[in-house]
């Protein structure tokens, strides 16, 4: 590629991705722009002693503290050097998104009759106009929450012990399909039709995000053990859309040996396979395969949808999605259903607490799209443009996606102390901060210190980087990071961040990667306990 070519797509597509990307991010200390009052205390022995361990040998440890009203900084080391950030990157991403939508924004997904009305026959298409809406009520639990899980499933492939949430993946499309009918259409003679002119999707951002997003753009996978070993494994699977099918060889082993479980697909992906094994004594395992149309897999998901509420619809529900029959616009078509999603809060709630990198990235688009742009890349200046109003330090960050996956991302402590600070400072403290990993408690700090003395009060973004080390069979983590706000005293919150780049695994084993987060956590914990006066 020549030199002069100047576009953030190409310059971020030359850099390519990691090996892996887990489901952990970094939120850092709220610095405020005032000096700091007094000189960082000598760092915890605690501290001292996770620092010293074998796996961090060649690695760099960063920390900060901070009071964000007063300026008083009690910890810091390498505040000012840029760190990879992982997904503390979503710090950034959500932010901006969240203030240029606003916390209470709904999307409103609407389907249009584009034809005539005969009785109760509709001569023309219906048109779903897809609204970057990131789970079309797929997670939407009856009191308009999001629900989500500890390990999400879009990280199955990768971090043991994913699971799914209980609600149907297709509520959003049924509950269209329910109110076209309620319209009174019985029979489409037509088609029908997924309008995603919202954004282009940019190949830039990985995962990619798309206008029309039903079950994160993937097929759930649930392999249960038989009965014994040596019988077939159990498989249920969803959303079931046509033309998707499922198959599987995963064959059930004795208990205590490995499960191992394998997913492949055909070159469009609706014919998947399993192979492998499961122990006798496991626990469901999950996977999930890619849909590579969600335009088409949303077209079909909508028809079969009609067909249960007791609309027909002459067009096949298996094919391509007929975009050239789309109008240039919707005036004088009726709207004859629509889906409104949760606020914006909740679902920045769960791209925050699980770490959710189609969220995060779908966020640059929608930024985007508040522009008037079709293209995702116009979100990076809607995004500067609110760095500044927040006081960051825009040169001390690098970002070429919104979930901190791109090997050109950059940030300093500072950097994410400043996002952090802009927050406390804000009406929306409490609810942005509650929206992070709560220590013990939930997201992807759930699993850490469940039972020390600082649960409940460490609010942190998580990030891990992580790949592997072929040459001498283990993993590098480039980055195992956390940041946020510590409770030191009832209603009062310190900004903090904690974090190792270039750390090291013993083994290729995952769960060496899943130690140093407890590393890092247990750091964390101990900045939070020294501040409230305690050991």
């Amino acid at each position: 590629m020549s030199p002069s070519v100047s576009s953030r797509s190409a310059r971020r597509r030359a850099v390519g991705t990691l090996c892996v990307l887990l489901a952990v991010g970094v939120v850092i200390t709220g610095l405020v722009q005032a000096a700091p009052s007094t000189t960082p205390r000598a760092i915890d022995p605690r501290i001292a002693a996770v620092m010293r361990k074998p796996d961090y040998r060649h690695a760099q440890w960063g920390l900060f503290q901070q009071d964000p009203r007063t300026g008083k900084v009690t910890e810091s080391r390498y505040a000012d050097q840029f760190f990879i950030p992982g997904s503390t990157a979503k710090l950034f991403s959500v932010s901006g998104t969240w203030h240029t939508l606003g916390s209470d924004h709904h999307f409103v997904t609407p389907v249009h009759a584009v034809g005539q009305r005969r009785n109760a026959t509709l001569k023309g298409d219906l048109d779903l106009v897809a609204q970057g809406d990131l789970t079309l009520g797929g997670r939407t639990r009856k009191d308009g929450t999001v629900a989500f899980t500890t390990i999400d499933h879009t990280y199955a492939n990768d971090v043991p012990g994913a699971t799914l949430t209980p609600e149907n993946p297709l509520a959003g499309i049924d509950q269209l399909a329910r109110q076209v009918r309620q319209s009174g259409i019985r029979r489409v003679d037509g088609d029908v039709v997924v309008d995603a002119r919202l954004f282009q999707p940019d190949p830039g951002l990985d995962p990619v995000p798309t206008p029309l997003i039903i079950n994160d753009n993937v097929i759930d996978l649930l392999t249960t053990p038989g009965a014994e070993a040596g019988t077939p494994a159990g498989l249920e699977w969803r959303p079931k859309v046509a033309p998707y099918h499922v198959t599987s060889s995963v064959r059930t082993v004795a208990a205590g040996k490995p499960s191992d479980i394998n997913v492949s697909s055909s070159p469009d992906g609706t014919r998947i396979q399993l192979s492998g094994t499961i122990a006798a004594d496991s626990a469901p395992v999950l996977r999930v395969s890619a849909v590579k149309d969600p335009n088409a897999f949303g077209r079909t998901a909508l028809i079969e949808a009609l067909q249960r509420a007791g609309v027909e619809v002459r067009a096949k529900a298996v094919g391509r999605n007929p975009v050239r029959q789309l109008p240039r616009s919707y005036k004088g078509a009726p709207t004859v259903a629509r889906y409104t999603s949760p606020v914006y809060a909740q679902y920045a709630k769960l791209i925050l607490k699980v770490s959710h990198n189609l969220g995060a990235n779908l966020g640059i688009c929608l930024m985007a799209t508040s522009t008037g742009s079709t293209n995702c890349d116009d979100g990076f200046p809607v995004l500067a443009k609110f760095l500044d109003h927040a006081q960051v330090d825009r040169k001390a960050v690098q970002l070429a996606d919104g979930r901190g996956g791109n090997p050109a991302d950059r940030t300093t402590p500072r950097a994410l102390a400043q996002i952090l600070t802009y927050w406390q400072r804000t009406p929306e403290a409490r609810r942005f901060r509650t929206s992070l990993p709560i220590l013990g408690v939930d997201g992807t700090l759930a699993d850490s210190c469940r039972s020390c003395p600082s649960r409940g009060k460490v609010f942190a973004k998580t990030g891990t980087a992580a790949g592997g080390d072929l040459l001498n069979d283990r993993l590098a983590v480039g980055a195992e990071t956390t940041a946020g706000y510590l409770e030191t005293r009832k209603g009062h919150f310190d900004v903090f961040f904690a974090g190792v780049n270039g750390a090291a695994t013993p083994t290729a084993d995952i769960t060496g990667v899943l130690t140093i987060a407890n590393d890092v956590s247990d750091v964390a914990a101990y900045l939070q306990q020294q501040a409230a006066g305690g050991h």
